[in-house]
């Protein structure tokens, strides 16, 4: 048998875009412009200091950027990778009161898992195996809270909740894949007119990550990696890859989980809690807007790779620039972003009436704070809800 061989062949002067350039910077940029602040509400809850911060953007910008940088290259097709967003919203109850090591080692283990996954074919059949509704119910269950602050927040600062949730709903119909991105610019323009938003201590040096070192526990197996692996599965392969194969790839769907798995073990220590395949944002790379030739297209992620360089390489520079705005932006962009996300997750959750029983209590489940033998309320959820959904199928039969 002949060994594999894995070749890349840089872009051809023939396949360099203008449009597909800007479509894989635009894509990479969006997820630093809402999901990103997630982040710091983790690091606030945790009370984790700026170094780790820095560190976790600097880790999960350069794995996102190798991953585009390899499959844009080896397979000639536009798949983009970002980090595990909703994951990162999961984070947010989970992450405090563990201790930093054990939450390292959860995340190597959820890289293993995806590594495990992909290596040995099992995606595709856990796909086919896996409750959709229950999947979407868990990551509406994380999300739904960050949704709810963004109203909560508009006590304190309603003209900036106002002018930022209006310019959302408005642009969700009229420029539906720059809403968020927009609706950012809406509410720096609110902050500069109202409370002379300065950025004057930026720190522009180039940023160096931090090495963590891993402890592993049962707990963090249960509570973090496996709710982790989960929202990545049903909130981000799945929906990239049908969002691929709809613009006429064929994307190599086991090859991708791999990879994904691989990196994220690889930047686990830097505090980079997961990197999967872009979901929504991959759109914008692999529509004809990009390039009217689908062989082209993949010279967008391969741009996307040098944008999220430049984002790891400032990182510093980065989280400087967001801690600038006050929190009740920060709150309510995280809101605004995950909308979307919401509205497909209730969706997907409710669509089957057999299941809607299983899907509501696991919803309801993650979404309060139910704690059991130091296990979190994503996991009761999983558990709780799976067992409705075994025993509502059994008694149909």
């Amino acid at each position: 048998m002949q060994p594999t061989r894995f070749r890349i062949a840089l872009p051809g002067m023939g396949d360099w875009s203008l449009s597909a350039a800007v479509a894989g910077i635009l894509a990479s940029t969006m997820g630093y412009a809402g999901p990103l602040v997630i982040l710091f509400q983790v690091a606030d809850a945790a009370g984790l200091n700026d170094a780790v911060l820095i560190s976790w953007i600097w880790g999960m910008s350069i794995a996102s950027g190798l991953l585009c940088g390899w499959f844009s290259l080896r397979y000639k097709m536009p798949v983009l990778f970002a980090w595990n967003a909703p994951g990162s919203a999961l984070l947010v109850t989970l992450v405090p009161g563990m201790p930093w090591g054990d939450v390292i080692g959860a995340y190597l283990m959820s890289g293993a898992m995806l590594l495990i996954l992909g290596l040995s074919g099992g995606f595709e059949k856990l796909i086919k195996r896996l409750p959709l509704s229950l999947a979407a119910a868990l990551l509406a269950g994380i999300l739904v809270n960050f949704s709810l602050a963004l109203f909560s927040k508009m006590t304190g600062a309603p003209l900036l909740g106002l002018v930022m949730f209006g310019a959302y709903i408005v642009l969700r119909q009229v420029l539906p894949r720059y809403a968020i991105m927009l609706t950012v610019v809406a509410g720096v323009a609110v902050l500069m007119a109202t409370e002379g938003l300065s950025f004057a201590a930026v720190d522009w040096q180039l940023s160096v990550p931090q090495l963590y070192s891993p402890s592993f526990s049962l707990s963090a197996l249960f509570s973090v990696s496996v709710p982790l692996v989960l929202v990545a599965l049903s909130g981000q392969f799945i929906t990239g890859i049908a969002i691929l194969r709809q613009d006429g790839f064929a994307p190599p769907a086991n090859q991708i989980v791999a990879g994904s798995g691989f990196m994220s073990i690889l930047f686990a220590p830097t505090g980079c809690h997961g990197v999967n395949l872009s979901a929504i944002t991959a759109a914008i790379c692999t529509g004809s807007d990009a390039h009217p030739n689908p062989t082209k297209r993949y010279f967008g992620p391969f741009v996307a790779m040098f944008w999220y360089a430049m984002f790891g390489l400032f990182s510093a520079a980065l989280v400087s620039v967001i801690q600038a705005f006050p929190a009740a932006f920060i709150a309510m962009v995280a809101g605004i972003a995950l909308l979307g996300a919401l509205e497909g997750s209730l969706a997907a959750a409710l669509s089957q009436a057999k299941e809607r029983e299983a899907a509501l209590c696991t919803f309801l489940i993650t979404a309060s704070d139910l704690s059991l033998l130091g296990l979190s309320s994503a996991f009761w959820a999983l558990i709780i809800g799976g067992a409705i959904f075994a025993l509502q199928q059994r008694l149909a039969k």
